[in-house]
């Protein structure tokens, strides 16, 4: 079973990174949906295997384990085919097209999520009504495919692949442009002193924040740890709660704990997809730093957990969507915030460093912190083991994982001040691309 899941953990990264680092490649000016529907979607699959086993393999979970060897392997061999990385346009039609398009895809995950979870509340026993709920998702969940066919067949009937070439002009431009600036600033060199010289050269080993870094090189920023230790104290507060939801709604006196559980995955969703779309509107509309939604999901968190340690009536149910929300929105804006500061050319390498924060968090949030805060206070039970019932059982950690909150909180928001140029260059960049862009259309 320990090679299998590890087997399994390393395909999963592979497929995961693949995947995200080449669509926020190919659509850089939607980075936040890109990410918002990808994560969205990674925390919907447990929902959709899960209910897909309950209403086809409730009786044979042989074939279950047989339907999970085969699709995933199916879906990433057809995936070769498709997954590769595409000229970039600056067309303002282009890109609105694009955001109507990421649009259509957010309907459609919502849409998918509210039926999941409409299913697990409704449970039915019925197998002419699970067989009907199945064959109803997997058409939501290939619909998405309509969008690029109708790409495709618009672009036939627009002459062939005309568009091909519009994508391809604004290329042309941009590098005759920037072989233009080249010259300038190779003459400017030229005429200027040999010290300045020298400092040009250091400052251009030492990339800027904002242009391709190496993961060395970004790990020797200030920016980077900032970055690393927020993402950490985000999601490693709220895996605890997802690791331990089962003994935190029992010792808050909850029998049942999957209405719990189902209320953190589903919120989580909406979590990832809401901050995606809003962070990059946003972005597109004032600039705003994508650091500033991190500090907002942080402190948001802070409050879900001192409710839960205060065990008011309700607490649970409402911890549980906030911790939800707030982990989603973390996980989901965190991809989008390090490719803008620290660039595309490393990102798989970059994106996979940060991630190890879900491991460590992990271990120390759930493993270390709660494990041994909630035995210290727990009582041994006859036949081996311990529990602990009340709101003491879980007070303490709660309170640390809000002081946790508030640290990240704090480094977010000195991340928000450092990065702020460099969210009113990228704005200001596409505020004033898109004037010429359309001229030159026209």
């Amino acid at each position: 079973m320990c090679i299998f899941l590890c087997m399994g953990g390393n395909s999963t990264t592979w497929m995961n990174t693949a995947v995200l680092v080449t669509c926020i490649r190919n659509f850089r000016r939607n980075r936040g949906p890109v990410s918002g529907i990808l994560k969205g979607y990674v925390g919907l699959s447990t929902a959709i295997f899960t209910d897909l086993c309950s209403a086809l393999f409730s009786d044979d979970p042989a074939k279950f384990l047989i339907m999970l060897a085969l699709v995933p392997f199916a879906v990433c061999l057809t995936a070769i085919f498709f997954l590769r990385e595409i000229p970039q346009s600056t067309s303002v039609a282009v890109e609105k097209e694009e955001s109507r398009y990421f649009a259509i895809f957010n309907i459609v995950a919502v849409v998918v999520a509210v039926y999941l979870l409409v299913y697990d509340l409704i449970s039915p026993t019925n197998q002419v009504f699970s067989l009907v709920f199945a064959v109803i998702l997997l058409i939501l969940l290939a619909s998405p495919l309509g969008v690029p066919i109708y790409s495709l067949v618009k672009s036939w009937r627009l002459g062939g692949f005309e568009a091909d070439m519009e994508r391809q002009e604004p290329l042309l431009k941009e590098e005759t442009t920037a072989a233009a600036a080249e010259k300038k600033e190779v003459v400017t060199e030229e005429a200027a002193a040999a010290v300045v010289e020298e400092v040009a050269v250091v400052e251009k080993n030492r990339p800027a924040i904002g242009e391709e870094h190496t993961i060395f090189e970004a790990m020797r920023t200030w920016d980077f740890w900032i970055l690393f230790v927020s993402f950490l104290c985000g999601v490693g507060t709220g895996m605890a709660v997802m690791n331990n939801m089962a003994q935190i709604g029992l010792a808050l006196g909850h029998a049942d704990v999957s209405i719990f559980i189902s209320l953190t995955s589903i919120w989580g969703f909406f979590g990832r997809i809401i901050s995606g779309s809003v962070s990059e509107y946003f972005l597109k509309k004032a600039g705003t730093p994508g650091p500033l939604w991190n500090a907002a999901s942080q402190i948001l968190m802070a409050v879900g957990f001192l409710l839960m340690a205060l065990a008011l009536p309700g607490c649970l149910y409402m911890g549980s969507i906030v911790v939800g929300i707030c982990y989603g929105v973390r996980v989901a804006a965190t991809v989008p915030i390090a490719s803008e500061l620290f660039g595309l050319k490393y990102y798989g390498l970059l994106y996979n460093i940060l991630i190890l924060n879900l491991p460590i968090g992990s271990f120390l949030f759930s493993g270390l912190l709660a494990g041994y805060l909630y035995d210290t206070q727990a009582t041994p039970t006859p036949g081996g083991g311990n529990t602990c019932v009340g709101a003491h059982c879980y007070g303490l950690v709660f309170v640390i994982m809000a002081i946790a909150s508030v640290i990240g909180f704090g480094l977010d928001v000195l991340l928000a001040i450092r990065t702020k140029n460099i969210y009113t260059k990228i704005f200001t960049s596409r505020k004033s691309k898109k004037p010429s862009t359309a001229s030159n259309g026209q």
